[in-house]
């Protein structure tokens, strides 16, 4: 049997596919990607924990630091742990692929060692990697927000003085403590531009995006701010649950591998920060799915799902008190639950900590939720 000649085969070049590739290439391994549109900009608005971005992502990719980023449940709460807004474009060009061979086409098929691609047939390498993102689904959790860009004295109105909103569950976008809550989430783009975005967290279904652009409009009059008609609008609709694949002939890399926070919606950190890691990983004989998911990772995935479980049923009025009780938590066990993927010690002790914050009525909730 003839060994391929390429090490690694990349299909999907979105935010994770084109990291890995990125990085596998820097490594000093051959590198194949496959994406129908590979010269695609992105537009979406990336953020994360700044102590989650790797060493390695250059200082200019990032757009705009908060020190401290606000957030508001039953009361006011400042976190206090920077939280970084990427520039989308910078990143993407940062992740250069000129050592990546490009195949411009529709994968069809994936098997082990091999991927049927419109056009060019079967294209052939020792590690296939899926990072095709998950597909929209009516029975997987998804999240939705609808988003405006406008300049900071416009924004102000918004923000109470604040520099950004992690989340902010006030319910002066006309809603009622039984509707379906959604949350503000407001942060600077860089330069002058600062983005307004009313956010479903999670939902089975979630929110459509004309109730949250109608939700984001009553918040704003609300607060006397008048947005311009010709503002530029943010869509977001993503899929958070993943199918709970592990392993087999191909590895899921991203969202496609289970990597997105299915809480919160979080992945394009991780997938920067496990890139160069898994890329050695490769370069010393292992198999890329097992170096991904040890037992302790598989573990905390399946307490993460629990806390996607939980979110799904909790009734709405109770959304604020929860997050209330968590954002209360001591920093290192926010840390741990939405950013350690291999400490499972660590997001257990978390999760335990925010049972024993909740009212006891809330406790009761949960657990027949969970039951």
């Amino acid at each position: 049997m003839t060994v391929p000649a390429t090490d690694v085969l990349v299909a999907g070049l979105g935010p994770a596919g084109r990291a890995l590739a990125a990085r596998c290439a820097h490594a000093g391994l051959s590198v194949v990607a496959v994406d129908p549109v590979p010269g695609r900009r992105w537009t979406a608005t990336y953020g994360a924990w700044a102590d989650e971005l790797p060493e390695w992502l250059p200082g200019h990719t990032v757009a705009a630091t908060v020190a401290k980023p606000a957030a508001f449940t039953t009361h006011m709460h400042l976190l206090d742990r920077p939280y970084r807004i990427l520039d989308t474009g910078a990143v993407q060009d940062a992740l250069s692929l000129d050592d990546v061979t490009v195949v411009t086409g529709r994968v069809t098929s994936l098997g082990r060692g091999e991927v049927l691609v419109d056009g060019h047939g079967v294209l052939r390498a020792k590690h296939v990697v899926d990072a095709r993102g998950l597909p929209l689904s009516p029975d997987r959790a998804q999240q939705s927000a609808f988003g405006v860009i406008t300049d900071a004295t416009t924004a102000a109105g918004a923000l109470d003085g604040h520099a950004a909103w992690f989340m902010d569950w006030r319910r002066d976008n006309g809603t009622g403590t039984h509707d379906t809550p959604s949350f503000l989430y407001a942060m600077p783009l860089g330069g002058d531009r600062v983005l307004l975005e009313e956010t479903c967290l999670v939902g089975r279904p979630t929110l459509p995006l004309p109730e949250l652009q109608r939700r984001l409009t009553v918040r704003l009059e609300s607060r006397g701010v008048r947005v311009p008609a010709t503002a530029p609008v943010e869509r977001v609709r993503f899929t958070v649950q993943h199918d709970g694949r592990r392993y087999g002939a191909v590895t899921g890399f991203g969202a496609r591998g289970g990597l997105m926070h299915p809480a919160t919606g979080y992945a394009v950190a991780t997938a920067l920060a496990v890139a160069d890691p898994l890329a050695a990983a490769v370069r010393s004989g292992l198999d890329p799915a097992r170096w991904l998911w040890p037992p302790s990772a598989r573990a905390v995935a399946a307490l993460r799902r629990t806390g996607l479980r939980v979110l799904l049923d909790l009734d709405p009025a109770a959304v604020p008190a929860f997050f209330a009780a968590f954002l209360d938590l001591p920093e290192p066990q926010q840390r741990a639950y939405l950013s350690a993927r291999t400490d499972l010690r660590g997001t257990a002790a978390s999760m335990r900590a925010l049972f024993g914050a909740l009212p006891p009525r809330m406790r009761w909730a949960l657990i027949r939720a969970l039951a």
